[in-house]
């Protein structure tokens, strides 16, 4: 038995693996109820703010797609588990000036949502090298979220994402407002993606939507990838508290 440590405690494997069974199973129930294979729903395990040896233990307990918000700190991660098999998806925000280490680390980045940060991914990829992206849009046009609006300007935006060299568009990413039902929501962007797909590349595949709290609705609608933080790991930190993020203790400031 192993014990994980974070900044407000012991995570151990068992409550990990056993989060992550539960997990499964109701993943592959939402998909049941809405007629789908539970093959086509994947999980990217959030871990934010959690520390390399919870995702260690998550890995060990069958998964390898995690989820970063905050880049140096999940640089330090990706070094720290360099060993293991992971596919790294970065799911925060965007500056233009972090543009490079985040297409040189990540495999996957679901919040691309202006052209200069796509030809900033597409011109810093590294040889040989193609990124996976999403078009993050903001599906209840909420001033507090990001992403491109629906509608004429996410089209201009996949068109000009398609034709960059070093970038695969796989589909479309949201995060609801606060207080928004997320199953009309998540209909919608289900609705955009299948209005896009005459203009998309044949790589047009994904419908990134849902977290811990409404994954069984974007499921319903659609989701072929759900972001899933609490439910593996358990609640996080305050952002006030730097979770430490391995055994060396390199953290996030």
């Amino acid at each position: 038995m192993y014990d994980f440590c974070d900044a407000v405690g012991t995570i151990k494997l068992r409550s990990i693996s056993k989060n992550i069974a539960a997990t499964r199973s109701s993943v592959a129930a939402a998909a049941k109820a809405a007629g789908r294979d539970p093959a086509s729903v994947h999980v990217v395990a959030v871990s934010k703010r959690k520390p390399a040896d919870a995702i260690e233990a998550a890995y060990a307990a069958g998964l390898t797609d995690f989820g970063e918000n905050y880049l140096q700190e999940a640089v330090a991660k990706i070094h720290a588990l360099a060993h293991l098999p992971l596919t790294w998806h970065f799911i925060g925000a965007i500056q233009s000036n972090k543009t490079r280490p985040i297409a040189e680390n990540f495999h996957w980045v679901h919040t691309v949502d202006r052209g200069k940060i796509a030809r900033r991914l597409s011109e810093q990829c590294p040889p040989g090298k193609a990124l996976d992206v999403c078009l993050q849009v903001n599906i209840d046009a909420d001033p507090a979220k990001a992403g491109v609006l629906p509608g004429k300007a996410v089209a201009t935006l996949l068109n000009e994402v398609a034709h960059l060299p070093n970038l695969r568009v796989r589909g479309l990413m949201t995060i609801l407002e606060s207080t928004a039902d997320p199953l009309p929501s998540y209909q919608r962007l289900a609705q955009l993606f299948s209005d896009l797909a005459d203009r998309a590349p044949p790589s047009w595949d994904t419908l990134s939507m849902g977290m811990s709290k409404d994954y069984s609705q974007a499921i319903m609608a659609g989701a072929t990838q759900v972001r899933i933080g609490t439910s593996i790991f358990g609640p996080r930190e305050p952002e006030s508290h730097s979770a430490s993020v391995s055994r060396k203790g390199v953290s996030e400031p």
